[in-house]
């Protein structure tokens, strides 16, 4: 049943100025001069931005937590001993990225809790809201790796051993920054999962809609490839003689191009990063590491581009003469939602009198690991330009009430607010 939400029409509303002015507090720490955001996991930034989620969290009366991975969960009592309503989204940002990307849906998640205060809105089921750790994966690999761990998909030791750049554990970064939980990080009855997120894509734009509706998430594959050459002078050394792991790795980035052409379809592949050794001009490179990431809706097109890509980097290795390790390390199959929560949101969205479509996630979410442990849905805002992970993000502030009015309905109807009642 998808619910009725009609009640809510006049009865429930978001402060949209509250709101604005919380976007504008915290997209100020870590903000760039272009307007975007620097903020990537477990940095000082990212604490900073974390007390004062946590500081609002208390001062709007949740009772708060952290658990093992630094995930921050703030309850809001129900009027039963019932499982939970959560909304939720994250607070870290990809290096030089935009104010919109995830701490959006944390802000609107916050909004939705201050709004059921204001109302005095008693629910039957708690409510509450979580700040996800890491899910960007910018710093420590994979993506979404604490809601990974929460589901029992990802490892906590492994969660812990992830290294960035620098060799720093990222369980010894969640200890510094003082977010290292002792509530286990494990599944835990849930009634729902709701997230906010803006669309990371230019269809919603496209077609003069405020809200998508999104009844899953496609499949994404992650692959690390490592090449090791011959490190060696790049004046006296002859064409001839040369191992260059740089020189394979490029014929691999064109490769991986040429993979999505050749399947079709909704298939993209992307190579987004390169770390080449030694990274001198006058070196010819003799160890590169470059990421892989492929997405589609359909699993098969990704069993085929994983093996495509195996053959590149093997013709690309041996042109070039260098020594190349594949490790496909993670992967994330399609994942549907909820159909009732599906449908609630859609009902929330036609009860705001708001245009709006059913659509897929080309991006990952931690409600992609939340599916796993609870009813999940997600509810999609306009990207201008379709753009996203850059300082150029942006989302209307009309279409970000629009989307937190229909988060709050949503949310309303799931806990059992008695202004949005069971058919």
């Amino acid at each position: 049943m998808t619910g009725d939400v009609t009640a809510d029409r006049r009865a429930l509303r978001i402060d949209r100025l509250r709101l604005a002015e919380s976007m504008d507090a915290l997209g100020r720490i870590g903000g760039t001069a272009r307007g975007g955001l620097h903020r990537v996991a477990l940095t000082d930034d990212d604490r900073r931005g974390r007390d004062l989620l946590v500081r609002w969290m208390r001062e709007a009366g949740l009772q708060v937590s952290v658990d093992q991975m630094g995930n921050i969960f703030g309850i809001r009592p129900g009027t039963e001993a019932r499982p939970p309503v959560f909304m939720g989204s994250h607070a870290d940002s990809v290096p030089s990225g935009g104010r919109y990307d995830g701490q959006l849906g944390v802000l609107c998640a916050l909004e939705t809790l201050r709004t059921l205060n204001d109302h005095r809105v008693a629910t039957r089921h708690p409510v509450g809201m979580i700040v996800f750790t890491n899910e960007e994966g910018a710093r420590f690999q994979p993506a979404m790796i604490a809601s990974g761990v929460m589901a029992g998909k990802i490892p906590l030791e492994d969660a812990y051993n992830a290294r960035d750049r620098d060799g720093i554990r990222l369980v010894d970064a969640l200890e510094r920054i003082g977010y290292l939980g002792s509530e286990p990080c494990v599944p835990r009855p849930m009634r729902a999962y709701l997230e906010l997120h803006i669309e990371q894509g230019p269809i919603l734009e496209e077609e003069g809609l405020p809200l998508g509706v999104v009844e899953g998430i496609v499949a994404i594959a992650w692959s690390r490839i490592t090449l090791h050459g011959t490190q060696d002078h790049a004046g006296p050394t002859p064409m001839r003689v040369r191992h260059d792991a740089l020189v394979a790795a490029a014929e691999i980035v064109g490769g991986v191009r040429g993979i999505a052409r050749r399947i079709g379809g909704e298939l993209v592949s992307t190579v987004g990063r390169l770390d080449v050794s030694p990274n001198i001009p006058n070196a010819i490179p003799g160890k590169v590491e470059l990421s892989v990431d492929f997405r589609d809706p359909e699993e098969g097109h990704l069993d085929r581009a994983l093996e495509m890509l195996d053959e590149v980097v093997r013709v690309a290795a041996r042109r070039e003469g260098v020594q190349a390790h594949v490790d496909h390390y993670w992967r994330v199959p399609r994942t549907p939602f909820d159909p009732e929560v599906v449908g609630i949101v859609e009902a929330a969205a036609t009860a705001l009198g708001c245009g709006h479509r059913r659509m897929l996630s080309g991006a990952g979410h931690d409600a992609q690991y939340m599916a796993a442990i609870c009813p999940t849905g997600m509810i999609f805002v306009p990207s201008r330009g379709g753009r996203s992970h850059c300082e150029e993000e942006f989302t209307g502030l009309d279409d970000i009430e629009h989307g937190a009015n229909a988060l709050l309905l949503a949310c309303a109807r799931l806990a059992g607010a008695p202004t949005a009642p069971s058919p």
